[in-house]
């Protein structure tokens, strides 16, 4: 027993140790490449997969839209309610968004959960938002469940041609460097 605890020692003894830098070459000392999806907080999806059809009221005018109509633009299409906090956080950075993509073909489209759909609570919160990107109404959270939202806000990247690029689940500054980027590569 003596000798095989001996012999033990004696092997880790001379395995190389690593140091704090100096590893052999295995691993370097620099940040791992981000492509623009990962940079920009969107989990990109597999090439090919596109989302179900629609067709919602839009509102504050009476009036429909499909995803179809769409189907030439790149398409930020975000889930959202008037009570879910994130979703308030967000709204401002989508305005900014639309605002300066909008002449490129970018299309920023919000699809309202919320039951109902009172207009006496969503025209204040799109007027105290300043929100000028086109709205539509998904009270009966059909649409919601057909792509799939399990929480709010849930936005997906649809690509020109009607295909999914990406999605982001949760709060994101929609209109920083790194979503720029992204969105940049995506543009027609």
């Amino acid at each position: 027993m003596g000798l095989a605890v001996a012999l033990l020692a004696g092997v880790l003894w001379t395995l190389p140790t690593r140091r704090p830098g100096v590893d052999g070459g295995h691993h370097r000392d620099h940040a791992v490449a981000l492509d623009p999806f990962e940079k920009a907080g969107v989990v990109e999806f597999t090439a090919g997969q596109r989302g179900p059809a629609f067709r919602l009221r839009t509102f504050p005018r009476e009036g429909y839209a499909s995803l179809e109509e769409f189907k030439g633009n790149l398409l930020i299409l975000n889930f959202w309610a008037t009570w879910c906090a994130p979703c308030t956080l967000e709204m401002p950075t989508l305005e900014t968004l639309w605002q300066a993509y909008r002449e490129r073909g970018l299309i920023v489209l919000g699809v309202s959960v919320d039951r109902g759909a009172p207009r006496a609570l969503l025209e204040p919160y799109l007027e105290h938002q300043r929100l000028t990107f086109p709205i539509l109404l998904d009270p009966e959270l059909k649409t919601a469940g057909a792509w799939r939202v399990t929480g709010l806000p849930a936005t997906f990247i649809v690509k020109p041609g009607g295909e999914v690029a990406g999605m982001a689940a949760g709060a994101r500054e929609w209109n920083s460097a790194e979503m720029r980027a992204l969105l940049e590569t995506l543009l027609p």
